[in-house]
């Protein structure tokens, strides 16, 4: 038996921002934080899935909306990476606030660009995966290819995602710009686990490998044969959760609470320990 409450908190621009705490029936082993992707939300199945399977597994897991998304406060007009970062840093400490310590951190396409940046400064983040992130911020833009330049002009632009508009403010590719995901994995220092399906057409495959030879010991590459960049079907979530839990288990969980060291390789994956 698990539970489901609701958890809202103040964003990094002073917005309202609302979550869902998955609590198990029982001490926790560990607490997990998720970071949706580009304009979606908490509510996403990949998140909730996860959010679900983890709780199941004995561990409490926080989804949140960011900053102008889902059921969260604030313009996403006014968005960026940096404002993402900010966000999700808020979100760790509402859950220290809240009697968790230490969490994992699970960041999914430009969620996972921002998990990556946020754990290089959180000393709260213990292990961090990353589902389809890519290696390089600047790799949105082939979304919004079309309103990129009046963006980068300093001229606001409305975008249409998965046949969805929002309005974006130009510092939007401003902000993108300062940021380097590549060297913020090479710094890390701690446990990371790239998960990526190989058939992801959004944000290939490539971009894995290139976060995997950046970053240090210990460090994972779990390539997935099939999800795309959703992971929507049944299956391909389950695979995906599977993946996560595994590396959890390894990394995250408290002694006594089912932490084991990790296998030196599995399923064609290289592990650094």
């Amino acid at each position: 038996m698990t539970s489901i409450e609701r958890f809202d908190f103040v964003g990094a621009q002073g917005a309202m921002l609302s979550g869902r705490l998955h609590r198990p029936n029982g001490p926790a082993s560990g607490a997990v934080l998720l970071a949706h992707c580009f304009t979606c939300s908490k509510d996403l199945h990949t998140m909730t899935r996860i959010a679900s399977g983890l709780a199941e597994a004995g561990y409490a897991a926080l989804r949140f909306d960011f900053t102008g998304l889902g059921e969260s406060g604030g313009d996403f007009a006014d968005t960026s990476l940096s404002a993402n970062v900010s966000d999700l840093s808020r979100a760790a400490t509402a859950l220290i606030g809240r009697g968790f310590g230490p969490c994992g951190l699970i960041g999914h396409s430009l969620g996972g660009a921002a998990a990556i940046l946020a754990a290089t400064r959180l000393k709260t983040v213990r292990s961090l995966v990353t589902i389809g992130a890519p290696a390089d911020a600047g790799h949105l833009r082939h979304l919004i290819d079309a309103e990129w330049s009046d963006l980068a002009a300093g001229v606001p632009a409305v975008i249409t995602v998965a046949e969805r508009r929002f309005r974006l403010n130009p510092g939007f590719v401003t902000d993108l710009q300062t940021h380097d995901v590549t060297t913020a994995a090479s710094l890390l220092g701690r446990p990371y686990c790239i998960v990526h399906a190989v058939d992801d057409t959004v944000v290939t495959y490539d971009n894995a490998e290139t976060l995997f030879r950046a970053a240090a010991e210990p460090k994972r590459l779990a390539p997935l044969e099939r999800g795309g960049h959703l992971f929507a079907s049944p299956a391909d979530a389950e695979a995906l959760l599977a993946e996560i839990l595994d590396w959890f288990g390894a990394t995250l969980a408290r002694p006594g609470a089912g932490a084991r060291p990790p296998a030196p390789e599995r399923g064609g994956a290289y592990w650094a320990s």
